[in-house]
């Protein structure tokens, strides 16, 4: 028998490197299935997600190509990627009456330039008067049971973009964060995702086509922040605690190990 297998000190140290090890994987597996099941991790072309409020406001963030704001909204845009884009000009072409960008940021992908642009109106119905959203019908309204939240999406502004690498498989992506209890919606049940967030998807040919896209959703009139914020902590203390019993069970299986190795070895130095 070596001495590693022998010395109590060591056998509890590779337990509890294995505790360890286990509850990493645990919370790795636990993290996938809470967070990372979402179509909308998929590279879209062009992209909206909508935050709405109760009251009516919301919150959107557009994030497409630039040959995408040019092909389906009309937008004067340079789609070279070289070509600078001016931030003040298409700050101008997200906002209206009652609708607000802010927040630009740009970056490159496919060879092609990505811009992202935030989009705030005290009234979701508004947001068709910024030219975005000008060939789409906004509904928001009460409902027997809560609210109702419609959009159509109407046809694109189809105007040419040449050859800006297409491929042909990109898709456009909605993306709605509900802010009360889904009673239903007319989206793919695989694209109904955790925490209030229903998904719909089109390919950009589709979109280009003006095929039609009719989302909605109805909510019930509480909301589910403060239900959420106490499941999530109720959750988050569940896992420590089952943490700290599993360690504990295994520095305490260790324990009578050590004693009765000690008791074998009799003491050190008999009594005269």
């Amino acid at each position: 028998m070596s001495p590693s297998s022998s010395d109590p000190r060591a056998r509890r140290a590779k337990q509890l490197k294995w505790a360890a090890a286990i509850i990493m994987v645990v919370l790795a597996i636990a993290g996938g299935l809470l967070g990372l099941r979402s179509p909308m991790l998929h590279q879209y072309e062009y992209q909206e997600d909508v935050y709405l409020s109760l009251n009516g406001s919301a919150i959107v963030y557009v994030t497409a190509s630039i040959p995408a704001l040019v092909a389906l909204h009309g937008m004067d845009l340079p789609v070279d990627p070289s070509a600078p884009v001016d931030r003040v000009k298409l700050r101008a072409l997200f906002s209206g009456p009652g609708v607000t960008a802010s927040s630009i940021s740009m970056w490159r992908r496919h060879g092609r330039r990505f811009a992202s642009v935030r989009v705030d109106t005290a009234d979701v119905r508004r947001l068709s008067e910024a030219l975005p959203f000008e060939r789409c019908t906004f509904e928001f309204a009460r409902s027997k049971t809560g609210y109702r939240f419609v959009e159509h999406v109407g046809p694109a502004a189809t105007l040419p973009v040449g050859r800006v690498g297409w491929s042909g498989d990109e898709l456009v992506g909605y993306r709605w964060h509900i802010p009360s209890k889904i009673d239903s919606h007319n989206t793919l049940e695989v694209n109904f995702l955790r925490g209030n967030i229903l998904v719909w998807e089109q390919s950009l040919a589709a979109r280009q086509a003006g095929v039609p896209l009719r989302m909605d959703v109805d909510m019930q009139p509480q909301s589910i922040l403060y239900r959420t914020l106490w499941l999530f902590g109720l959750s988050a203390a569940s896992a420590m605690a089952v943490v700290v019993l599993f360690l504990w069970w295994i520095v305490r299986k260790g324990r009578p190990r050590a004693a009765k190795h000690l008791r074998r070895a009799g003491p050190k130095y008999p009594h005269s």
